[in-house]
C-alpha cells in the first residue's frame, strides 16, 4: 500500500509520500479551504506541510540520512545483539541452563518459533486495525461504517462489503485493500 490524497470521498492521488504530497499542495495552491485528507500505508491520517515551492516540499521529505553508529559496549553488536534484562522464575532459568546452547541459545529459539506462529494473525490484526484507522478518518459518520467495523474484525468479508457498499467508491476500495481479506 501507499500514501493515498482524498477529497470528500474521492480519492485524487496514491503512491509514495512525496507524490501525494506534491498533489496535495496543487490542490491547496488552487483552493486553499479544501478538505484534504492524507493517508500513510498504515491508515494513519498524516500532516505534510505544504508550504513553499515543489521543491521546498522535496527537500523536506528527502529521505533522512541515518546519524553514524556511536560505538556500542559489550556484546556483539555487528551482529545487532543487544543484551537486557529478562525476569524468570527459578524453574525457567533451570531450565533453559539445560538446554543445548544454554539460556539465549533456547531463548532465541523461542522467540524465532513464536514469531513464525503469531506472523499471520499479527499481519490480519495489522490490517484490520489500518482499515479501522482509514475508515473511522474517511467514513466514519457514513451509513454502514458501524456493520462494516464489526465485520471486519469478525472477519465476515460479506458483511464488510455490505457496510462498503453504502460509501464512496474510492473510499471502499482503500478500505478493502487495506483490510486485506
Amino acid at each position: 500500500m501507499t500514501y493515498a490524497l482524498f477529497e470528500t470521498g474521492r480519492r485524487l492521488a496514491a503512491g509514495d509520500k512525496l507524490t501525494v504530497a506534491e498533489a496535495a499542495q496543487a490542490v491547496v495552491r488552487e483552493r486553499p479551504d479544501a478538505p484534504l485528507l492524507i493517508f500513510d500505508p498504515d491508515g494513519r491520517q498524516v500532516d505534510f506541510d505544504l508550504r513553499g515551492t515543489p521543491e521546498d516540499l522535496a527537500a523536506r521529505l528527502a529521505p533522512v540520512e541515518p546519524e553514524p553508529e556511536t560505538p556500542r559496549g559489550r556484546g556483539r553488536p555487528k551482529l545487532g545483539v543487544v543484551a537486557r534484562e529478562v525476569t524468570l522464575l527459578p524453574r525457567h532459568w533451570d531450565w533453559l541452563a539445560a538446554q543445548p546452547g544454554g539460556a539465549s541459545v533456547a531463548l532465541r529459539k523461542l522467540v524465532e518459533a513464536a514469531r513464525r506462529e503469531a506472523e499471520a494473525p499479527d499481519r490480519l490484526r495489522r490490517a484490520r486495525d489500518a482499515a479501522y484507522r482509514f475508515a473511522s478518518a474517511a467514513a466514519g459518520d457514513a451509513p454502514g461504517f458501524e456493520g462494516a467495523m464489526r465485520a471486519l474484525y469478525a472477519g465476515d468479508r460479506a458483511g464488510f462489503e455490505a457496510g462498503l457498499a453504502q460509501w464512496p467508491a474510492d473510499v471502499a476500495e482503500h478500505a478493502r485493500a487495506l483490510a486485506d481479506f
